[in-house]
């Protein structure tokens, strides 16, 4: 892993919804897990706690813009119920993190999961299963290596 914009390694934002936490709080620990078996050191990954899954793209954006980090990885969960509330905060999220993720200069990582039940959902915040907390982390690393190389490119 190369170094951070600001000196060090790179620094990743663990955004985290509280709403579904039995769900959201294993995928944040199996996605730090696999931050730091990857190198990164405790101090370069920070978490950081909303509410629920709507309040991710404020959130993201919000965080973007301290240009502390390198990527932001926003954990949520939105399990399907009986209302159209599920439709309106799983396409907020989004479409919300997705738009922040087109203005600000590093990568979002969508980790909202959006699932039909609690089963679902705990099935694949299972580190011994699915892991999408994992993969969450996975990807954040492959974006800033991305980034990273994009840079080199400019500088060139």
């Amino acid at each position: 892993m190369t170094a951070s914009a600001r000196g060090g390694g790179p620094r990743v934002a663990l955004l985290v919804a509280r709403f579904n936490s039995m769900v959201t709080g294993q995928l944040e620990r199996s996605a730090r897990e696999r931050l730091l078996e990857a190198g990164l050191g405790t101090e370069s990954i920070t978490a950081l706690y909303v509410p629920g899954a709507w309040d991710l793209p404020q959130a993201a954006m919000t965080i973007a813009d301290t240009d502390r980090y390198d990527v932001i990885i926003a954990i949520g969960c939105v399990i399907r119920g009986e209302t159209a509330h599920f439709d309106y905060v799983a396409g907020h999220a989004s479409d919300g993190l997705g738009r922040v993720a087109l203005k600000v200069g590093i990568p979002i990582v969508f980790g909202v999961l959006t699932t039909d039940d609690a089963d679902q959902a705990i099935a694949r915040a299972d580190p011994n299963g699915a892991n999408k907390g994992a993969e969450f982390a996975e990807a954040a690393l492959e974006m800033i290596t991305l980034y990273e190389s994009h840079g080199d490119d400019q500088e060139s």
